[in-house]
């Protein structure tokens, strides 16, 4: 499995959408699932399915579909 699919299947995982609404349309609290409890299970989820532990900061930036793959790639994590 890619790093993308794997970073794909979290989102489709948790918050139940499907790979096409996996896009930069995709922000934090634009679903009812992304909100404050859902973004932490989706930091887990994260950290689980690539190994790291996210900083704090990296958590709170963690914005959108996009700028998460923007925010992994500072732990070495290539899509």
């Amino acid at each position: 499995m890619t790093n993308l699919q794997k970073y794909n299947n979290v989102f489709i995982e948790r918050f139940a959408v499907t790979e096409q609404d996996l896009n930069a349309a995709l922000v934090y609290q634009s679903i009812p699932a992304w909100d404050s409890v859902g973004h932490m299970g989706l930091m887990a989820a994260i950290e689980e399915a690539f190994d790291i532990i996210l900083d704090m900061d990296d958590i709170l930036d963690f914005s959108s579909y996009q700028k998460g793959k923007e925010i992994l790639v500072k732990y070495k994590i290539d899509f």
